[in-house]
């Protein structure tokens, strides 16, 4: 908690401290200044500010918690993809310290199954009625909604779940005790009542242009796929997308009508690959539900377990050739993925029994030919 107040926000350096040294050395370095270079900057303004006891009893009075790594709620095989990003290239990328939440659901259990679903503020009614059915529908379904409590889409999204007596995440850039914007405080306390409203920053803390940026991260990893209705072409949810796709998450986006300006960004990002096209909640749940395999030794449509691949795991394995074997960086130059996207479908298809893995690098099991 201590850490949290005084970097206020990811930090890739300090969580590589805490990585190596353990987070109680870690804040005793921070407190003292016995740092490297890279983090006495971020550090230099608050180190000297520990109000974690106070911090603690503001989050309980408003019957919130945090939640650290050390927890059972803590959704640790949803950071792990933060943990793998590279931290000179993605400078929000590192995975949040803390995270403060409200709410009676678990973490843990909450972000199982969840999709995420972001868009314009400026929303037309027909992105408001596409959120409400394909959000409202896979709540009712079980999925979990995460949005940003922004207007537009993402209130949209909320309420939709809301409505379905469903379980909806509100990821917030700042403290969960100042409802942002104002105006959706209401919204917020419902959420916080069936559902959960989480944040990475203390309490206290207000919203700034760059935090919403890194919280994007957090939304994206918190689910399956992310989700975009509506946006323009310098849209916020863009940047959702490049957090999906960095994490090996599904895109998606809907159409809209080719004269509207509200739609200029999801048919730009379907163009250039960035997301795929769906429609209703069936297609959204074929992109990012689960892999549907069939069990060892169970009869199925087909012989082929591979038929029922979709996504980044169909094309690693499309990759995979007959006979041989191919490592991680010659997959992603030959399906033309992302390596840390190759790098997550991999242990995947070999939980399938679709590969397996040697000292050579990675090939189609031994029953394949």
């Amino acid at each position: 908690m201590y850490l949290s107040r005084v970097v206020q926000g990811p930090s890739a350096p300090l969580s590589a401290l805490i990585e190596s040294a353990g987070v109680v050395e870690a804040a005793r370095a921070v407190r003292e200044c016995a740092l490297p270079e890279s983090l006495r900057g971020p550090t230099a303004q608050r180190r000297e500010i520990d109000v974690a006891a106070r911090d603690l009893e503001s989050i309980e009075r408003i019957g919130g918690r945090v939640v650290t790594p050390d927890d059972p709620e803590w959704p640790a095989w949803r950071m792990l993809g933060l943990g793998q990003l590279e931290p000179g290239r993605d400078r929000d990328g590192a995975v949040p310290l803390v995270l403060w939440a409200r709410g009676p659901r678990s973490l843990l259990e909450s972000s199982e199954h969840a999709l995420a679903v972001v868009g314009a503020r400026c929303s037309t009614g027909y992105g408001n009625r596409v959120t409400g059915e394909i959000a409202g529908d896979l709540a009712a379904q079980g999925w979990t909604i995460v949005s940003g409590a922004a207007f537009g889409i993402d209130s949209m999204a909320h309420r939709a779940a809301l409505a379905v007596e469903g379980s909806t995440i509100a990821v917030l850039a700042c403290g969960i005790d100042r409802p942002y914007p104002a105006q959706h405080e209401r919204l917020l306390a419902d959420i916080a009542e069936s559902g959960l409203v989480v944040s990475e920053y203390p309490p206290g803390v207000t919203a700034h242009k760059h935090q919403f940026l890194a919280r994007n991260r957090l939304i994206a990893a918190l689910a399956d796929g992310v989700l975009v209705v509506e946006a323009g072409l310098r849209s916020g949810a863009r940047n959702t997308v490049k957090w999906a796709r960095r994490l090996s998450r599904p895109a998606l986006a809907v159409p809209g009508p080719v004269t509207s300006v509200a739609s200029v960004g999801c048919h730009r990002m379907i163009r250039d690959g960035e997301a795929l096209l769906v429609t209703c909640a069936e297609e959204v749940v074929d992109e990012a539900g689960p892999l549907r395999l069939p069990l060892p030794g169970a009869a199925g449509p087909t012989d082929n377990p591979e038929d029922g691949l979709t996504g980044d795991e169909a094309l690693v394995f499309a990759a995979l050739p007959g006979v041989g074997s191919r490592v991680p960086l010659e997959l992603a130059q030959q399906c033309g993925l992302p390596l840390p996207a190759v790098r997550a479908a991999l242990p995947a298809l070999e939980l399938a029994g679709l590969v397996t893995v040697d000292e050579s690098g990675w090939r189609r099991a031994g029953h394949r030919r």
